[in-house]
């Protein structure tokens, strides 16, 4: 199954992106204290059994031999972020992880150039570091709150390279698209890439984590690992494989910049109190560069499949 894919549909699927990693956060923080490596590689078990159906339809579901080092590479990317951010939890501030995350767009972009899949200029970089303000003002306005404080050491710099890794993720899938070395299918992409992620981190989970704790699981938690496997793993990936074959990897990942937007609105849903003019500032930012960045890119059609 082939469909056009433009640059605006790719944006409104990043929008949706956002709204579905928005909305997680909440589910997660409903579950049990369960081993999170684990549980992360049941999510993208989960996720790819979502996905088998689709992507198996498409001729390009066997991996070529030449394919399987970069799917391989990708997949040790997603491993090393949620590897680096489960870590990084125990020995980081979170006001120091969401400031140091602001710096991903940045650097996909960067990465990008490397791998010669950026378009060199000025505005892109320029947009992506607005919206960096304001995500990062909207990480000070919650820290404010909260009595946060921000700082650097080990966590902060396992936490960075995690950053460094999630960056590289979409620039993998871009230069292999350019590079004839992936399909394009989006479904092929994403289930080969969450298969092997969700291998070494469920390796990593059997190395450092308690795994029988996952024998205390409660019906509820299944449930909710149903959800987050389907819609913030299987369809958040399959979106922006999607967007990443017709934006690039700068423009992609600066939707991240929307993530912390839509958890403060479900904070004010839940606690209006808390809603202040602390928030303002960074909201302004973020969605005036997500403006500037949907006006940024021109309108371009690319064949995709799945």
């Amino acid at each position: 199954m082939s469909a056009a894919v433009s640059s605006r549909a790719a944006h409104l699927g990043m929008l949706l992106w956002a709204l579905l990693v928005g909305f997680s956060f909440p589910a997660v923080g409903l579950m049990g204290e369960l081993p999170p490596l684990s549980l992360t590689a049941l999510r993208f078990a989960i996720a790819c059994a979502g996905l088998y159906w689709l992507a198996r339809r498409s001729p390009d579901f066997v991996p070529p031999r030449p394919a399987l080092p970069l799917y391989a590479l990708m997949g040790l990317c997603l491993a090393g972020f949620f590897a680096a951010m489960f870590w990084a939890a125990h020995h980081a501030t979170a006001l120091s992880m969401a400031t140091l995350y602001v710096t991903v767009p940045l650097l996909a972009f960067l990465l990008g150039l490397g791998f010669r899949v950026e378009r060199p200029g000025w505005r892109l970089p320029a947009i992506l570091a607005l919206g960096a303000l304001g995500a990062l003002g909207l990480a000070l306005a919650e820290a404010w709150q909260v009595g946060g404080r921000l700082r650097f050491g080990v966590g902060e710099a396992v936490f960075f390279l995690g950053c460094l890794s999630t960056a590289l993720y979409p620039v993998l899938s871009k230069w292999g698209l350019a590079t004839g070395r992936l399909p394009a299918s989006a479904a092929v992409r994403t289930f080969w890439s969450l298969g092997l992620g969700g291998v070494l981190i469920g390796l990593a989970g059997l190395v450092i984590e308690p795994v029988g704790r996952l024998a205390s699981m409660r019906a509820s938690d299944l449930l909710l690992l149903v959800y987050l496997g389907l819609f913030s793993s299987a369809l958040t990936f399959w979106l922006m494989q999607r967007a990443t074959s017709a934006l690039t990897p700068g423009a992609v990942t600066a939707y991240g910049y929307l993530v912390p937007f839509v958890s403060m609105l479900l904070l004010f849903v839940q606690a209006p109190a808390r809603l202040g003019w602390v928030w303002l500032p960074g909201s302004v930012l973020v969605v005036l560069a997500i403006g500037l960045l949907i006006r940024h890119d021109r309108p371009a059609v690319v064949e995709v499949q799945g």
